[in-house]
């Protein structure tokens, strides 16, 4: 939703920043991915003839094994660019067969690398794509399954995002990663995240990036200026007291996915030209799953960025034609110059993200019967911190639509703003113009 208040209000305009101006890098950005380099990675990941989950691992040519072993190839090679500024390596699991889409004890594989913060090395901002394809049988591993946009198109947008951002150093890291056995039950995801809960990774958000190149849909319309960002309305970590807030406070579309949502859609507002991001109130695609699930269900925050058009003949198909249809996910099923922008969506919030000091936790809000809302937080122990930002919006506006940069004050009241008629949240502003993500209140001001 392009308004000049969201845009206006994204940065704060008018503060001296001692820093050089995040809003700058991000300008550069977001022009900065290749179409022509997004398609020839796609072409190569649709020469290995099928990237099934189960697909041969030996073979230099084809198949599983030889896809990652080139993305990983392909990491190491940007990381020399950039002066080895990635961690590159796989992360295996075994998964025995389970008798439904694992037919034999099968490795799942995914391939890693990693972009070190400068001051919050062990906090991370992921994106993510998806080495594996399939045709129509899900455990049919020999036919050819090109998965040019299901989704070699996620995985180069993933690769491509690593060559543009390694040229640049942010304060948190960021780890782009191609997860395997998506098709097969989002196994790559499972594990990536069970390892990160497990290990207790600082995980500011998930982007996963499934299906970003087709512009055709099945509906018959043609369309390269929105795409999709799917999010979930509130974290699995949910308490139960929380959820009996929620119905006299709110927050029930307020949780930390879904303010990811809107943090994409605002940054594309401000950088993106013909492009509007379309936020859909859902965790996937109705009834269907993607390697952002896992993540939320280990309480991570993630979201889908997918086009708005999908094309169901392009999915899961066996290559053939019939009653003059053509099936199949084929090269000819991508729209390059489209992948490249939602690539530059990715690149902008990973590194805006990645550029942002923490956000405020403990954030309670006050106001009942009041003409006035009162909002307190702990303050983030960070030098490169300027202040924070409270947020305001209509109950029913799916996007923030005021804001007030207040400076360093962590105990502040919005006067004559009464907090029936509003939904609040409160960001944290470095020196360099770049914001956390938006937190929403989930407790009451204890009453003195």
């Amino acid at each position: 939703m392009k308004t000049a208040v969201t845009i206006i209000a994204f940065f704060v305009s008018t503060i001296v920043f001692a820093q050089s101006d995040v809003s700058n890098i991000l300008s550069e950005i977001a022009t900065a991915p290749s179409a022509g380099r997004i398609e020839k990675d796609i072409r190569k990941l649709v020469s290995f003839g099928t990237r099934h989950t189960l697909s041969d691992t030996i073979s230099k040519t084809r198949g599983i094994g030889a896809a990652r072993r080139w993305i990983k190839s392909t990491f190491e090679t940007i990381s020399g660019d950039c002066n080895h500024c990635l961690e590159v390596a796989y992360q295996r699991n075994l998964v025995p067969k389970n008798n439904r889409r694992i037919v034999k004890d099968t490795w799942v594989v995914n391939v890693l690398a990693i972009q070190r913060g400068t001051k919050y090395p062990n906090r991370y901002i992921i994106m993510s794509g998806d080495i594996d394809s399939r045709v129509s049988d899900p455990n049919n591993f020999t036919s050819d399954a090109p998965g040019a946009n299901d989704n070699a198109s996620g995985m180069a947008g993933t690769l491509e995002a690593a060559r543009v951002l390694s040229k640049y150093k942010f304060p948190v890291s960021i780890i782009y990663v191609g997860l395997s056995g998506e098709e097969q039950g989002l196994y790559g995801g499972r594990y990536m995240a069970k390892v990160a809960k497990e290990q207790g990774w600082d995980i500011i958000g998930v982007l996963n990036n499934d299906m970003i190149g087709n512009i055709q849909g099945i509906d018959g319309v043609i369309d390269n200026s929105t795409f999709r960002v799917f999010s979930e309305a509130i974290s699995m970590e949910t308490t139960e007291q929380e959820r009996k807030r929620m119905r006299f406070f709110g927050g029930e579309i307020d949780g930390p996915s879904r303010q990811l949502a809107r943090y994409i859609d605002k940054l594309t507002d401000a950088y993106m030209t013909n492009l509007d991001a379309i936020m859909i109130y859902r965790l996937d695609r109705f009834g269907r799953g993607g390697h952002h699930r896992p993540f939320n269900d280990q309480g991570f925050t993630g979201v889908r960025i997918m086009e708005t058009h999908e094309n169901y003949n392009r999915q899961h198909q066996d290559i053939r034609t019939e009653n003059g249809i053509q099936y199949g996910d084929v090269i000819a099923g991508i729209n390059f110059d489209y992948a490249a922008k939602l690539t530059a969506v990715n690149a902008l919030t990973l590194a805006s993200l990645a550029s942002a000091p923490p956000a405020p936790k403990n954030l309670m809000i006050g106001g009942a019967v009041q003409p006035s809302t009162h909002l307190k937080w702990d303050a983030v122990k960070d030098d490169n911190v300027i202040g924070y930002k409270i947020y305001w919006r209509d109950t029913t506006s799916p996007q923030w639509q005021y804001s007030r940069f207040i400076g360093k004050i962590t105990d502040y009241t919005l006067k004559n703003i009464v907090i029936d008629n509003y939904l609040f949240g409160v960001a944290t502003v470095g020196k360099n113009g770049a914001e956390s993500l938006i937190q929403f209140p989930r407790k009451l001001i204890p009453r003195k």
